[in-house]
């Protein structure tokens, strides 16, 4: 799996990201953070530092328990102000946890329920094929493939909200 980092530039001020940049958590109180074009202003969204505009990469997240979350990858072009609509005509190629269900962020919204705890999401982009993968652990199959994802030739960023 590839190593990244969270980039303190797009967290939204509601979330806290550990010393190491590599975890991030939700806080009620707003941080004083510079307003910039990069941060996310309403969604409580960050992106990786690192992009990618070819390749395999694979990455994994581990994720708290019982908690409501979302990530996956987005185009370097994704609105950062106002409400982030999480959907690939949006640049955005997601899915995510709310209650004991599982949310596919694809058109239209496809849910199924979970089978305990998540524990480790495995995320696999296959930028050239067009292809967005989640696995729950390694050498498991796919819960779900985003195909034919229109990257548009952009970079794109491992994408989390909390």
């Amino acid at each position: 799996p590839a190593f990244f980092t969270l980039d303190p530039d797009t967290a939204n001020a509601h979330l806290v990201l550990s010393r190491d940049r590599r975890g991030v958590r939700w806080t009620d109180v707003e941080q004083d953070l510079p307003t910039t074009p990069q941060r996310f202003d309403i969604s409580c969204c960050v992106l990786g530092c690192r992009g990618f505009t070819m390749g395999r990469p694979c990455w994994e997240v581990e994720v708290a328990a019982g908690r409501t979350w979302a990530l996956g990858v987005a185009r370097c072009s994704v609105p950062r102000k106002g409400c982030v609509e999480f959907r690939p005509e949006k640049g955005i190629w997601a899915m995510g946890r709310c209650g004991n269900r599982y949310r596919v962020f694809a058109s239209p919204i496809a849910t199924f329920p979970t089978a305990g705890e998540t524990g480790r999401v495995r995320v696999a982009l296959d930028y050239g094929g067009g292809r967005v993968a989640f696995s729950l652990a390694e050498g498991e199959p796919p819960i779900f493939t985003f195909q034919n994802a229109a990257f548009g030739g952009e970079r794109v960023f491992p994408f989390f909200w909390v």
